[in-house]
């Protein structure tokens, strides 16, 4: 049986849920450990609600956010206003992996790609 706590969202990125309403005890907010490929990027989107917070574990990548670019590296965090549009580059040496913390929690109906996706 498939584990719910991980999956791909619509950004294209690997998810696990450490902490979610569908899960867990907690209302108002959901972490995840987010998981983008070395060398990979996610779809461009935004969330119409969802405020997120991202803290770099390990590898290094670009967040790009609005109309600027912010280096993610092991330590740095993030903040991802609602309804700004955003995409995660990983470098091509290792997979960027970076904790989640939404409010509300993360569905994928407040999320919207911004791009086509190409297939």
């Amino acid at each position: 049986m498939a584990d719910p706590r991980r999956y791909q969202t619509l950004d294209g990125s690997t998810i696990n849920e450490l902490l979610h309403p569908k899960h867990d005890r907690v209302r108002g907010m959901s972490i995840a450990e987010a998981t983008v490929a070395a060398g990979a990027r996610t779809h461009p989107h935004r969330h119409r609600a969802g405020e997120e917070v991202y803290y770099t574990l390990s590898g290094e990548g670009v967040l790009q956010l609005g109309g600027r670019q912010e280096r993610m590296q092991p330590g740095s965090i993030h903040l991802i206003e609602p309804g700004v549009d955003h995409s995660v580059t990983a470098l091509a040496d290792a997979p960027l992996r970076f904790l989640c913390v939404t409010a509300p929690p993360y569905s994928h109906e407040d999320t919207e790609l911004t791009s086509p996706v190409e297939a």
